[in-house]
């Protein structure tokens, strides 16, 4: 599926969330009211009934019940007699999401309008709705605010589109002029958040849910889905379904047939949550309802609504390999199970995708980065990691027997175009065992048994490719060569020492 564009969006059950997209496409304001109708403010009581009676939980993948949230920033401004500020999460930055950008791109004025009703209630100071820089939902979104009147000023912050741009305190640095990666210690944006005010921060979706349960009643929205979990969600449905498409369902809906009608079959494994998720085997994926509980009782996770079946043309260790590979880059590399860890645990799983290495290892380099990080990202990547161990036993052993599993690594799991293209490698007909490049990036270099310089066949993570340049530009020899991405500003070709080559 091209990752410029939004795949198409269809329903299970009588659609809310993506109710007029099919006759309208993009709903403007005329057409939202059409469909929707018009919503009434809410107190600050009623805001806290309306989530509680819909049981509402975020939608941004780590699943906090929203009026726990609402009341934490009640506390803190009352507490510091601070007004708080509101911000929207839309940014979406992991390769496999689309769900908020269905909404950017196609009901931004859902997201408005639950973002109105939790200013007004809370009298907020501000709302800012944070977006991706990739060009997806800002025009739509902007568009949509010259159409109505806040009724607090509004305003959409970009950031890069980064899969750690999306966490909630990298987004709330953005916002602040600082720069976009998560903060070096846990904080919660209810107490400190955008100019160090208390901050409600919530996922696009989950705005877009209150903006429906406002219209409709706690009762109301509750007479679909799980009783636990009630109302419909978004799944992003990619991988080996036929049909990708962004998929509206009840909770409870078996996940079988969410599949089924996007042409998936079940396949060796399902992975669920996204990049941060966990696999699910085949057996448990048939037998799953799509709602938090039901997924992690059969070994998955819900997160973000991530669905990527892998089909049975791939080899499930590759892909997983390809994108702890890709995890491992786009860490902040500010703490050490991010700068260290995470390359070595993309490294060991590498040599059991490669027919060596062990599971005990992969174990091992998880332990290492779990609970340990600044943020979420190290524990989301070794679980994303362990959870292939166990869904793949079997394929684990065929490759430790020498043989591999037979299949070609298509590629199931998306990932960016730069995920992969910024490699080292050497020109052996030059490179003489100088070593300096060992001692300028001694993190990504280091020299085998004989002097020369060795370093793992996986992507240069962002946060080192000035050290890299460094040793590329420094090789005596010009043997040493650094291919960059090619959507990187000012290059598009390859450096090697020192000069920068572009292909034609």
């Amino acid at each position: 599926m091209n990752l410029a564009q939004v795949p198409p969006v269809t329903s299970i059950g009588v659609p809310r969330l993506t109710a007029g997209m099919d006759e309208f496409g993009r709903l403007d304001l005329r057409a939202h009211r059409e469909v929707h109708g018009n919503v009434q403010p809410l107190s600050l009581r009623d805001l806290m009934e309306l989530a509680n009676g819909m049981k509402l939980k975020g939608r941004g993948g780590a699943g906090f019940p929203f009026a726990k949230k609402v009341q934490a920033v009640i506390e803190s401004c009352r507490r510091r007699d601070l007004p708080p500020i509101i911000v929207v999460n839309a940014t979406e930055g992991e390769p496999a999401a689309w769900k908020d950008k269905v909404l950017l791109t196609r009901a931004p004025h859902l997201i408005l309008d639950g973002a109105a009703l939790a200013a007004a209630a809370l009298d907020a100071e501000e709302i800012v709705v944070g977006v991706a820089d990739d060009g997806i939902g800002f025009d739509s979104l902007d568009e949509a605010l010259m159409e109505r009147r806040m009724p607090v000023p509004t305003r959409i912050v970009t950031v890069p589109h980064r899969f750690i741009s999306g966490e909630g305190g990298a987004l709330v640095r953005g916002i602040n002029g600082e720069v976009h990666i998560p903060p070096g210690v846990k904080t919660r944006a209810s107490d400190t958040g955008v100019a160090g005010l208390p901050t409600l921060l919530s996922n696009a979706e989950t705005f877009a849910q209150i903006a429906i349960g406002a219209r409709i009643g706690p009762y109301e929205y509750s007479a679909v889905g799980d009783e636990r979990e009630p109302g419909t969600v978004m799944l992003t449905v990619l991988g080996s379904a036929r049909h990708p498409a962004v998929v509206e369902c009840p909770t409870g809906t078996p996940l079988k047939e969410v599949l089924r009608l996007c042409g998936a079959g079940l396949g060796p494994g399902v992975l669920t949550g996204g990049f941060h998720g966990k696999w699910m085997t085949s057996e448990a994926a048939g037998q799953a309802e799509v709602s938090r509980e039901s997924f992690n009782e059969n070994g998955g996770s819900l997160g973000a609504g991530i669905i990527i079946p892998l089909g049975d043309d791939t080899c499930p260790l590759g892909e997983t390999k390809q994108v702890l590979q890709y995890l491992a880059g786009e860490s902040a590399g500010q703490c050490g199970p991010c700068r260290l860890g995470l390359p070595d645990l993309a490294r060991v799983f590498g040599l059991i995708a490669s027919g060596g290495g062990s599971p005990d290892a992969v174990r091992a380099a998880a332990g290492f980065v779990k609970g340990r990080g600044a943020c979420s990202h190290p524990d989301g990547t070794a679980r994303f990691a362990l959870s292939a161990l166990e869904t793949f036993a079997e394929d684990i052993a065929a490759h430790s027997h020498g043989d591999g599993c037979g299949k070609p690594v298509r590629g199931v799991l998306p990932l960016p175009p730069y995920a992969t293209a910024r490699r080292l490698s050497v020109d052996w007909t030059r490179c003489d065992g100088h070593g300096l490049c060992a001692v300028v990036a001694p993190e990504l270099i280091s020299l085998d048994a004989n002097g020369f310089p060795a370093f793992p066949d996986a992507p240069v993570p962002g946060w080192l490719e000035a050290g890299a340049r460094k040793a590329v530009s420094m090789c005596p020899e010009l043997a040493l060569r650094l291919t960059v991405p090619p959507k990187a500003p000012g290059h598009g070709g390859e450096e090697r020492g020192g000069l920068l080559r572009r292909r034609r």
